[in-house]
């Protein structure tokens, strides 16, 4: 077995990239960056700890990735499914926590479709037991933004100094808010937040550039972050057509060379190919989107065993 690394603590809890301190985050990001280095050296230190999926939103990145950052450091991985639980007798969600944690798991990592939820639970956690929230609502994910701030690093070295352009359904998005948290506490030049007027958040977000061109956000930029219409907090009526969108809003070969040399490409997935983003570009030279994926197993063996270890 290899010998412990030394970690820095994060705390009980992971619920938001807000509650960490610039500390807190390089440290974070550092070890995940030696883990992608060399992950064979982190193998197992968590060997015999167990984590719950507790996953009441469809997931496959996120879940998945989870279970496969447990498995790596040696936990026990157990998937909650709602549809064979005791969620469809009518059972709350507290009692539904209370009951896992009853358990004495070391984490439960949850998703769910409300904002506030997760912190709701995670006040009500005993000691020892570690909640991660895996996205809620239309609020936060922070282990996207770490990964995605990870992918950024081990691909430019820095984040301080870059333009960065997040561009679609906004209004409804927990990466575009925990990645914004993150770029600025990263020190990002500029960052530019752009799609159709209706798909803009309402609430205010100070320190970004609002556009209403995808040409204009795109120029100049050194990363450009496309994110997928969100159908399912749409009402039926009000989805946009694939076609009319992807004439103004999509990135093509075309819009992406307006952007600097270089440009960085990524997409937390899923991606609706033809919509927000052209083919060619999503599996071209600039797309980091697999590279996402793939530290995203390594960005959260990270925030485990700065939980657990």
């Amino acid at each position: 077995m290899n010998q412990p690394h030394v970690i820095e603590p994060l705390g009980q809890h992971l619920l938001n990239i807000e509650d960490l301190d610039r500390q807190q985050l390089d440290a974070l990001l550092d070890l995940a960056v030696r883990i992608a280095d060399d992950p064979d050296q982190f193998a197992n230190q968590l060997a015999g700890k167990v984590l719950i999926n507790l996953f009441l939103e469809p997931s496959t990145r996120t879940r998945i990735s989870i279970e496969v950052a447990a498995k790596r450091l040696g936990m026990h991985v157990i998937n909650f499914h709602p549809e064979s639980s005791s969620v469809v007798k009518g059972e709350a969600l507290i009692d539904t926590f209370n009951t896992l944690q009853a358990m004495a798991p070391d984490v439960i990592a949850i998703r769910h479709a409300g904002d506030g939820l997760i912190a709701a639970l995670a006040a009500a956690a005993e000691p020892g037991v570690h909640v991660v929230s895996a996205g809620e609502g239309s609020s936060q994910h922070p282990t996207q933004a770490l990964l995605d701030a990870v992918t950024v690093l081990r691909t430019r070295g820095s984040i301080e100094g870059l333009t960065v352009t997040i561009a679609g359904d906004l209004s409804h998005s927990r990466v575009a808010r925990s990645s914004i948290t993150m770029f600025k506490k990263m020190r990002a030049a500029r960052i530019r937040l752009a799609g159709p007027a209706n798909l803009l958040p309402t609430d205010g977000i100070d320190g970004v550039d609002f556009f209403t061109s995808l040409d204009e956000a795109v120029t100049g930029a050194d990363v450009v972050m496309m994110l997928r219409i969100q159908r399912e907090r749409f009402a039926a009526s009000e989805v946009p057509d694939d076609e009319t969108y992807f004439a103004s809003w999509g990135l093509t070969p075309e819009r992406l060379a307006l952007a600097a040399p270089g440009c960085m490409v990524l997409h937390p997935g899923p991606v609706n190919r033809g919509v927000e983003i052209a083919s060619s570009v999503a599996d071209g030279p600039q797309s980091l989107i697999r590279k996402q994926v793939r530290n995203g197993v390594y960005t959260r063996m990270a925030v485990l065993l700065s939980l657990v270890g």
